[in-house]
């Protein structure tokens, strides 16, 4: 109370010079801290696991990275590190499918196994020119996994076997395990093994041989269609709508029993993609079932075939339709649209100019 005013402005210089002393003492410390940790960081070593399919590689004129890790703490799978895509990119093999491929012969665990088909799906997709320099031979080893004990295996098969079959010298080989993959589909209730034994069989043209399989599967695929996992449901009713189009198995499609709810697959609640699927394959049977030489036969159904769930007498398909007309997905409307002329006219008279409505619930009395 006091003091003067001389004494005040003292004591405030004091109270500044200690703040702005602790101020710069602590920007030392965060100066110091971090160039220490700078100089702790190196950059990471890539490691030779079977998952790594892009190592570091210093090419002419770049910057050489640190010595790799001791052969000890590598992995069994490994090989050269380096860049695999970047050598690609400039012209040179990496030989990483090759590592992987000469891992794959070697006595692995179920595991092991399923991360060396996983890096090789990979690579045949980012390196497209070590992919077609692969061989029959490696295509052999990998069909050789789809008989492995462990699913995941068999799944990490499948989708490499999918990766090749975008290369067109394979795809004949790739088909000989057509018949596997079926066999797989049909015995393994497994939404991702279905997903990946579908998803290969929609990348290839599937030979007449493999017809009969066909015929011997079609309850199970019809029983996939039916679960409740959308991404397997998608591609078997792909497959479907591809086999519906073929004479000899056309009647086998249609007359394969269904859930008493199977319209259930025709409800707008359904999401897009597949009401547009299962749109898709409802035309391609009905434009099946009303060719002459199909029609020229007297076909007999079991009363709970598909044929009478989606065109017999007691079928409610038709309201089924006519809800989808107005649904919100454009492509959703237009392919009811498509299935609804094609109910009411069968295909060999469309091109006439006066088109009778066949004798459909379509009619006026519905």
């Amino acid at each position: 109370m006091g003091m003067s005013i001389a004494e005040c402005l003292r004591q405030l210089d004091i109270r500044k010079g200690v703040v702005g002393l602790a101020t710069a003492a602590g920007a030392i410390y965060l100066l110091y801290k971090a160039i220490k940790a700078g100089i702790k960081c190196q950059p990471p070593i890539c490691t030779n696991s079977p998952i790594c399919i892009a190592r570091e590689c210093p090419g002419p004129g770049e910057r050489a990275l640190p010595q790799e890790a001791p052969a000890s703490e590598a992995s069994s799978v490994g090989g050269a590190k380096g860049l695999a895509i970047e050598r690609e990119r400039h012209g040179r093999d990496s030989g990483e499918l090759r590592r992987l491929f000469n891992s794959l012969e070697c006595k692995q665990d179920e595991y092991a196994k399923s991360m060396i088909l996983h890096s090789i799906t990979r690579c045949v997709y980012l390196l497209e020119a070590e992919a077609s320099a692969c061989t029959m031979d490696d295509i052999r080893l990998v069909g050789y996994m789809l008989d492995d004990k462990d699913n995941s295996v068999k799944i990490q098969a499948l989708n490499t076997l999918k990766a090749f079959s975008g290369i067109r010298k394979f795809r004949l080989k790739i088909q000989e395990h057509s018949i596997k993959v079926l066999e797989l589909i049909s015995t393994i209730w497994d939404s991702e093994l279905h997903i990946a034994g579908l998803r290969l069989l929609n990348n290839l043209p599937l030979p007449d041989f493999v017809h009969p399989q066909l015929r011997r599967v079609m309850p199970a695929l019809m029983e996939i269609l039916q679960c409740d996992y959308i991404l397997a449901q998608v591609q078997v009713i792909r497959l479907l709508s591809c086999l519906a189009q073929k004479n000899d198995l056309l009647y086998d499609i249609l007359n394969c029993q269904v859930h008493s709810n199977f319209l259930t697959l025709f409800q707008s609640t359904q999401p897009g993609s597949l009401l547009f699927e299962v749109l898709v394959f409802a035309e391609r049977l009905s434009e099946g079932r009303n060719l002459p030489h199909y029609r020229a036969v007297k076909w007999h159904y079991n009363e709970q075939s598909l044929h009478e769930a989606l065109f017999g007498d007691e079928s409610r398909l038709a309201d089924r339709l006519l809800a989808l007309v107005i649904h919100p997905e454009e492509e959703v409307q237009i392919q009811a649209c498509k299935v609804i002329v094609s109910l009411q006219c069968p295909q060999d008279l469309r091109a006439r100019p006066s088109c009778q409505p066949s004798s459909s619930f379509f009619n006026s009395g519905e």
